[in-house]
């Protein structure tokens, strides 16, 4: 059997046919992919990240992306294209429709801060009114505006394939928000959703109202990321009635937000008595001791599907820390918990590192290490969290690794963050 070109040659004769010149880095990425027949049967993901640190980096541009296109259009085993941190504009986003238009194999696309705007989006969300193969499109840090996420709004009535949808730092808008809230009542697609930081001007958290009824509705929703949204208590109260209905929502994270102890005290309430939640992120929030006692009556006599609590930066101190650790002994289903950045003593360091030494808690499933000096225990910060490689990859090791990402080992949608 016929070996096929390699990708690099398949890449400089479309460069040919084209008429663009040779992005370097491009070359050396696909160079790297061998097709031998192992490779030929699994799905392979391109990553031509422009933040890549390790070697000389040509970020690609809009003519880069035709090359690309065409390339990735004669190799249906290309199911994943990583554009994160480059130049791609308006213009390289019209190509990008007309490849999503046709294309049926690629499944994921990660376009995160590139120069793409409202007329991009526009051309990306209808040429998803047609695309039948994309499950993961991520958007983040793309200026699309209000009207960008209209688009994207209007695609997801017709779309009924992408299951995973990043609009997070787009600068959405309180109108595009509601739109999204709204026809998100009846999709049976989309199954996560990266809302994270719009420009709001209201304090009357109106899109948080509309986000709560959509989730009475909605039942098909497992993830939900609402990250600075000036979310007060009166919106996490919102938000808590909704999911007394809602039984399929197992990830919410609701950090950065304005969330104190009577915020926690609704989420207290709620996790006695939900039983699909599995994820919780409160970091940053201003929670406090009350709201940690809050979580850790519910978690130690009621709840027993929360596996996972990211607490970090709530200005709770070892009073309120000790009480989480004590739920977690009676808790056996919890088993992942966080809370570096708040006000350490050392009961909090000698109750952590009991659980650690117990077994009870496992070192990958914590963000704290406990050491010892001169007979008192403390606790050191280790990089492990929810997703910790949201905004960037390492340089090294492995990027989607459980220990950093835990929410890709509790419940995940898609392969990637």
């Amino acid at each position: 059997m016929q070996e096929p070109p390699s990708l690099d040659w398949q890449y400089s004769e479309a460069c040919k046919e084209l008429e663009q010149p040779e992005n370097p880095f491009i070359f050396r990425i696909l160079q790297e992919v061998k097709l031998d027949d192992d490779i030929l049967t699994k799905n392979i993901t391109i990553k031509i990240a422009g933040n890549n640190r390790l070697v000389p980096v040509v970020k690609v541009t809009d003519g880069d992306f035709q090359v690309l296109a065409m390339v990735f259009s004669n190799n249906v085993f290309l199911t994943g294209l990583d554009l994160r941190y480059n130049l791609l504009t308006d213009a390289g986003a019209a190509h990008i429709g007309a490849f999503l238009q046709d294309n049926r194999t690629l499944r994921y696309l990660n376009l995160m801060f590139n120069d793409i705007g409202t007329a991009g989006a526009e051309f990306i969300a209808k040429a998803l009114h047609r695309n039948e193969a994309l499950t993961y499109l991520r958007m983040t840090g793309n200026k699309i505006d209000n009207k960008g996420g209209m688009h994207f709004a209007a695609m997801i009535q017709i779309n009924a394939t992408l299951q995973k949808l990043d609009l997070g730092d787009c600068d959405l808008g309180t109108q595009s928000l509601i739109a999204l809230a709204t026809v998100l009542n009846h999709s049976e697609s989309i199954k996560a959703i990266n809302l994270n930081r719009p420009i709001l001007y209201s304090e009357e958290e109106e899109s948080t109202v509309h986000i709560a009824l959509m989730l009475r509705a909605n039942s098909t929703l497992i993830e939900l990321h609402l990250c600075k949204h000036e979310m007060k208590n009166f919106g996490v109260e919102r938000l808590c009635d909704a999911l007394y209905e809602n039984h399929t929502l197992r990830y919410l994270d609701i950090s950065c937000n304005k969330i104190t102890r009577d915020g926690v005290q609704f989420l207290g309430k709620l996790l006695k008595l939900n039983n699909t939640l599995e994820i919780l992120d409160l970091s940053f929030n201003r929670i406090e001791d009350d709201g940690a006692f809050y979580l850790s009556e519910a978690l130690a006599l009621r709840n027993q599907t929360l596996q996972a609590l990211a607490v970090t930066n709530n200005s709770i101190t070892g009073q309120g820390l000790v009480a989480l650790a004590e739920a977690m002994r009676t808790n056996q289903v919890l088993s992942y918990i966080y809370i570096w950045g708040n006000k350490i003593d050392e009961p909090t360091c000698v109750a952590f590192a009991d659980l650690l030494q117990s077994g009870r808690l496992k070192p990958t499933s914590t963000d704290v290490e406990p050491y010892v000096v001169d007979g008192h225990t403390y606790l050191a910060e280790v990089s492990h969290g929810l997703k910790k490689h949201y905004y960037w990859t390492p340089s090294y090791g492995e990027p989607d690794n459980r220990e950093a990402n835990a929410s890709l080992a509790i419940a995940p949608v898609a392969e990637h963050l």
